[in-house]
C-alpha cells in the first residue's frame, strides 16, 4: 500500500478540485509508477474516460492501463466490470495485457473532511491490478 502526502497549490478561486484535476493527479501518480517499473510509453491519453489512458511496452509486451480517480470514501480498487470487459476485448485484439489503476484522494488532515486544493491531501494507490 502506497500512501503519499502532497500539497496541491490552489490556482483558482474554487478550492474544490475538479474531476479533470483529480484525473490529472491520478495520471501523474500512475505514470510515475509505470516509469519506475520500466514501462515505455507508446501512447498517453489524458482525457477522462477515453480508455485506455496509457499504452505501454515492457519486455516486448504491450500493456493497456485504465486510470480512474476517486475521492474518499469511494474505494479506488473498485472498478466497473462491464467497462473493463469491453476494454479487455479491445486489448485482446492488440494482444495486450490490461491493467486497472485506481487512485483515491482524501483530505490528509482528516479523511472525512472535504478535499481542498489549498490543504494537504493523501493518495491511496496500491498499484496496477491485472484484469
Amino acid at each position: 500500500m502506497v500512501y503519499l502526502q502532497k500539497t496541491y497549490v490552489s490556482t483558482t478561486l474554487a478550492d474544490k478540485p475538479t474531476p479533470q484535476e483529480l484525473h490529472q493527479l491520478a495520471m501523474q501518480t500512475v505514470g510515475q509508477d509505470l516509469e519506475d517499473q520500466g514501462y515505455e510509453f507508446v501512447a498517453v491519453n489524458s482525457q477522462p474516460k477515453k480508455d485506455p489512458q496509457f499504452v505501454c511496452k515492457r519486455n516486448k509486451k504491450l500493456y493497456f492501463v485504465v486510470v480512474r480517480a476517486c475521492v474518499y470514501p469511494d474505494n479506488p480498487e473498485q472498478y466497473d466490470a462491464r467497462l473493463m470487459d469491453k476494454i479487455k476485448s479491445h486489448a485482446e485484439k492488440f494482444k495486450a495485457n490490461l491493467f486497472y489503476a485506481g487512485v483515491g484522494f482524501a483530505n490528509a488532515e482528516q479523511y472525512d473532511l472535504p478535499l481542498q486544493k489549498s490543504h494537504p491531501y493523501a493518495v491511496n494507490y496500491k498499484g496496477l491490478q491485472k484484469m
